[in-house]
């Protein structure tokens, strides 16, 4: 079984991995995924310098130069997610081919990326805006701005809703949510 999970940052899928790990789920984290790439692939850092001028330097991606820039306009994201779906996808792809009993394929754009229909069942995990702000702020090292204009430039929780098969909400303990999550993976029969 192949569980793509997606929702806004800072919402706590990290916890569901974990749950679907330490069950011996094969986890895909396209986010480390696309941060492997950006040292490895140089066609994908040409591609993003072309487009977004002075955020490589030195074979390097400056993160918070482009977020600065994708974060403050829609079509600049957009610009972005094109240039890297498709690469995401492809080593999504290639460490699928082991064909695993059971993996779980996290990614905020798992839609947009072509990446959902990889899946069996998808789930967005969803949390109160006001939490999502502390975590992103205690996690990346951020200001409440920055972590503001991040989650302003994703989705709302009403799309993430609406585009997957189920929803967990995540509104109170990091141990309340994993037994949340454990009842839910339960419920699909995977325990």
């Amino acid at each position: 079984m192949i569980i793509g999970i997606t929702g806004g940052s800072g919402c706590g899928k990290t916890t569901l991995l974990t749950v679907i790990e330490e069950m011996g789920g094969l986890i895909l984290d396209c986010d480390a995924i696309y941060h492997g790439l950006l040292q490895t692939d140089s066609s994908l850092l040409e591609a993003i310098e072309a487009r977004f001028s002075g955020t490589v330097r030195g074979g390097v991606l400056d993160r918070k130069a482009l977020g600065n820039i994708v974060f403050a306009e829609e079509a600049a994201l957009a610009d972005l997610n094109r240039i890297t779906h498709s690469a995401v996808r492809a080593e999504v792809l290639r460490l699928l081919a082991v064909q695993p009993q059971l993996a779980a394929i996290d990614a905020i754009g798992l839609f947009e990326g072509d990446l959902a229909t990889l899946c069996d069942v998808t789930i967005t995990v969803t949390a109160p805006e006001e939490d999502r702000v502390r975590r992103l702020m205690e996690r990346d090292g951020i200001t409440e701005d920055y972590a503001k204009k991040r989650i302003a430039a994703q989705h709302p929780e009403s799309w993430f809703r609406e585009k997957c098969d189920y929803a967990l909400q995540n509104d109170g303990t990091q141990a309340q949510f994993r037994e949340k999550c454990l009842a839910f993976l339960h419920s699909l029969d995977i325990m």
